[in-house]
C-alpha cells in the first residue's frame, strides 16, 4: 500500500522548494474545496485525508527533510504515523492550523448524522437481486420555519458569546508562547444564533422527524452484512448543512439447504450404505429448481459432485459460482438378526480389493471448502 501513496508536493500542488507560507496557502485552498459542507464529491473525505497528511509532513521541518531525502519509506522508518482526522470536527482542526474561520460566514454548518437500517432477504433473493421498501425515520428541515428554528414572523438573534461565529477561542500563555484553543460555543451550540421565539412545529430545532420509506435496489450477489449507501438520505444538517447518508445493512437469511462459500454453494445428499454400494438416483435442490443426480455403484463418503454455475453470481462481474454436493453415506444404527447375518456373510466373502480407492476421505472433504 505504501508504494501507491502519491507525492506530497503533487497532492498540495506546490513545487519541492515551496516555503511554509506557500504550503499553508495551498492546503487552505484545498481544504475549502474538500470540506463536506462545500463538496458533494463522495471521495472528498479520502482526498482531504491525503492532503492533510501531506500538510502534516511538509509543515514540519524534520519530517519534511526526512521525506525529501528518503520518501515515504523514510517516514515509516522514522516512526511517522499520519493523524487520524475526524471529518466531523474539521472546523476546529482548521482553527488550530490557521487561527481563523476557514470558511467565513456566521456559525458552523454541520453535516447531518448518518442513519443505518437493516433489511432481511432470502438467499434466493441475494442470488437474483431484489427490490425492497425500507422504512426510515430521519430528521428533515422543518417546513414551517424553513430550518431557522424561529416562529414565522420572528428571526434568530446573533449569539453574543461568540459573535455569531459558532465557536469561541481561549488563549493560554505558556513558556512556549500563546496557545489558542477553539471550541464550540456552549450557548448557541455552534449555530451562531439564539432563538428567542422558537417555532411551535419543531420546538426551535429547525428539524422535525419524518417517517417514510426508501426504495432500495439490492444487487445480485450481495453478501450478508454488506451495506448499500444512499447519499443524502440521512438526517438533515444544521443550520442548513448537508444531509447525512443512509446505510442499508443487508442481512441474508441462512438457507437450510445450502452453505455459502464465497460465490459457491455447498450442499449434502444422503445415500444409504446399500445405495452407495449399488448406485442410486437422487433429486437435488438448486437455486434454479430440482435437478436429478445419478450416483454410480461404489460411491464413496465425502465424494463431491460439482454442478457448474449453480451457485451465486458475483457482486461485480459475470457468470455464477458452482454448487458443490457432498455425499454423506448413512450407516444403519439398528439391524435385524437376518440383516446382521447377511452383512456378516458379505464381510467374510469380501477381500481388500472390494474397498480399493483412489482418494482418501479427508482429501475429498478438504476439497469441499476451497
Amino acid at each position: 500500500m505504501a508504494s501507491t501513496k502519491r507525492d506530497y508536493y503533487e497532492l498540495l500542488g506546490v513545487p519541492r522548494d515551496a516555503d511554509d507560507r506557500t504550503i499553508k496557502k495551498a492546503f487552505r485552498a484545498l481544504a475549502r474545496d474538500l470540506h463536506p459542507d462545500v463538496s458533494d464529491d463522495p471521495a472528498a473525505e479520502e482526498r482531504f485525508r491525503e492532503v492533510a497528511e501531506a500538510y502534516e509532513v511538509l509543515s514540519k521541518p524534520e519530517a519534511r527533510e526526512l521525506y525529501d531525502r528518503y520518501g515515504h519509506a523514510g517516514l515509516r522508518s522514522g516512526g511517522f504515523r499520519p493523524t487520524d482526522f475526524d471529518f466531523g470536527n474539521l472546523s476546529d482542526l482548521f482553527s488550530t492550523f490557521f487561527g481563523d474561520d476557514l470558511f467565513g460566514g456566521q456559525g458552523r454548518r454541520r453535516r447531518g448524522a448518518d442513519v443505518a437500517v437493516d433489511v432481511e432477504i432470502e438467499l434466493a433473493d441475494a442470488a437474483r437481486g431484489v427490490e425492497r421498501e425500507v422504512p426510515l425515520a430521519v430528521a428533515v428541515v422543518c417546513s414551517v420555519c424553513e430550518g431557522s428554528g424561529a416562529e414565522p414572523g420572528s428571526s434568530p438573534s446573533t449569539c453574543t458569546d461568540c459573535g455569531g461565529a459558532g465557536r469561541v477561542q481561549q488563549v493560554s500563555n505558556t513558556v512556549f508562547g500563546q496557545f489558542v484553543r477553539a471550541q464550540v460555543c456552549s450557548r448557541c451550540g455552534g449555530g451562531g444564533k439564539i432563538v428567542t421565539d422558537p417555532c411551535a412545529a419543531c420546538g426551535g430545532d429547525g428539524r422535525v422527524v419524518d417517517r417514510h420509506s426508501l426504495h432500495v435496489k439490492i444487487p445480485a450477489g450481495i453478501h450478508d452484512g454488506q451495506q448499500i449507501r444512499l447519499s443524502g438520505e440521512g438526517h438533515a444538517g444544521t443550520p442548513g448543512g448537508p444531509s447525512g447518508d443512509a446505510y442499508v445493512v443487508v442481512r441474508v437469511r441462512q438457507d437450510s439447504r445450502f452453505i455459502r462459500d464465497g460465490d459457491d454453494l455447498v450442499a449434502t445428499v444422503d445415500l444409504t450404505m446399500t445405495e452407495a454400494a449399488l448406485g442410486a438416483t437422487r433429486s437435488m435442490a438448486t437455486l434454479d429448481g430440482e435437478t436429478v443426480l445419478e450416483f454410480k455403484p461404489g460411491t464413496q463418503p465425502g465424494e463431491i459432485r460439482v454442478l457448474r454455475e449453480k451457485g451465486m453470481p458475483p457482486l461485480r462481474g459475470f457468470g455464477r459460482g458452482d454448487l458443490r454436493v457432498l455425499v454423506n453415506v448413512v450407516v444403519p444404527r439398528r439391524l435385524t438378526e437376518e440383516q446382521r447375518r447377511l452383512l456378516e456373510e458379505f464381510a467374510e466373502g469380501a477381500d481388500a480389493s472390494a474397498y480399493e480407492g483412489d482418494e482418501g476421505f479427508f482429501d475429498r472433504l478438504k476439497a469441499v471448502f476451497r
